[in-house]
């Protein structure tokens, strides 16, 4: 799996349509909230040329791409920290995603209705923002309880948490997201623990009626998310769900009549990995596959997501890059420019290095 995305916002501003033009998994859609109860969950295939450009040269059949998973759950209301729309059980499904796409309402339509009256995109982030942090309040606040005591009893352990909890307190309770706070990886790891949801990386996914219309709504959008260091990409769901639906070739033929040069898929994937400073390896030892890490990550650590016991047996890794593939054009060349190398446990994994991992169990 490479990582995965909760798609959220308030009800009927297209995220089960936009699900739909994703994952091609026709969620249903209907003109009035809480639609989907359950959450809809799609894996695609992360599009990736170069896995097949490899897949060329190497002569490899049937190569496997990293995937992304969609986790679509109900529109939330005003109150749904509390459980107004049962919104804690819809919070609940997305506390271990990577990150959060939270879909704003651009697009003008009278048949279907707004919860809140009418289109105000700012004021509609603000609602589910206030949402997330209220649900996060909870879930500390239930964690300090169990942590109190032992911390003050003398547990170091313990009263080091207590001291992050409070800290991670004073910023929810300024209104403040965790995710435009400067967090140390203590920090992180502990919010990743507890799965605050405003403290995942999130993307503005702003709905719009039609790609190259001029849109205040978007407009405004922009700024907030510049502002508030924010991924931000517009999309016409309700355009991409019935691109969705049509053969590859005539979907690049209308993405072309339309000006726009890439998938929704595409363009939120690509948002996604700069956000969450993600790269991509290629490993060759019997089928050719891809696979995401997070940028920075070692050898054996990046040979652990493959199976356990790569990590645990890793001997060393044989690597060579993608571009020097180009440029040689096969594998018998590589070695003969001496370009693939032997690599230790803490080599820093590069993106489109391609890998074989050798390892004893």
């Amino acid at each position: 799996m490479g990582f995965t995305c909760g798609i959220i916002g308030l009800p009927n501003v297209g995220k089960s349509t936009l699900f739909n033009a994703l994952t091609g998994a026709h969620a249903p859609m209907e003109n009035y909230p809480f639609c989907t109860i359950e959450p809809n969950k799609g894996i695609v295939p992360v599009p990736d040329l170069q896995l097949y450009t490899i897949a060329n040269i190497l002569e490899k059949k049937d190569p496997i791409p990293t995937r992304i998973e969609f986790v679509d759950v109900a529109g939330l209301v005003k109150g749904a920290s509390k459980g107004e729309g049962l919104g804690n059980m819809f919070l609940s499904h997305i506390r271990n995603v990577d990150a959060i796409i939270h879909v704003i309402r651009c697009f003008t339509d009278k048949d279907v209705v707004h919860v809140e009256g009418d289109i105000q995109p700012l004021r509609d982030i603000e609602i589910i923002h206030m949402e997330l942090l209220l649900s996060d309040i909870e879930v500390l606040t239930r964690a300090k309880e169990k942590i109190e005591k032992k911390a003050r009893s003398g547990d170091k352990e313990n009263a080091q948490r207590l001291q992050i909890i409070d800290k991670l307190f004073t910023h929810i309770n300024d209104g403040v997201m965790l995710n435009r706070v400067p967090l140390t990886q203590e920090e992180l790891s502990l919010c990743n623990e507890y799965g605050l949801i405003s403290a995942k990386p999130m993307i503005i996914c702003a709905n719009v009626d039609e790609y190259g219309d001029s849109n205040h709504a978007f407009n405004s959008l922009q700024e907030y998310a510049r502002k508030h260091g924010l991924g931000i990409v517009a999309i016409s769901a309700k355009v991409e769900e019935e691109i969705a639906e049509l053969p590859l070739l005539e979907q690049q033929e209308y993405r072309k009549a339309l000006g726009v040069d890439r998938s929704a898929l595409e363009r939120l994937i690509i948002t996604a990995y700069s956000m969450l400073d993600l790269i991509t390896y290629y490993t060759i030892t019997t089928q050719l596959q891809a696979w995401t890490i997070k940028n920075g990550t070692t050898a054996q650590k990046a040979s652990g997501i493959i199976h356990s016991d790569f990590e645990k047996g890793f001997i060393r890794a044989e690597v060579f890059q993608y571009d020097d593939l180009m440029h040689y054009k096969s594998l018998h060349a590589i070695r003969e420019h001496g370009l693939l190398r032997s690599e230790g446990r803490d080599y820093i994994v590069k993106d489109r290095d391609i890998i074989h991992f050798l390892f004893s169990v």
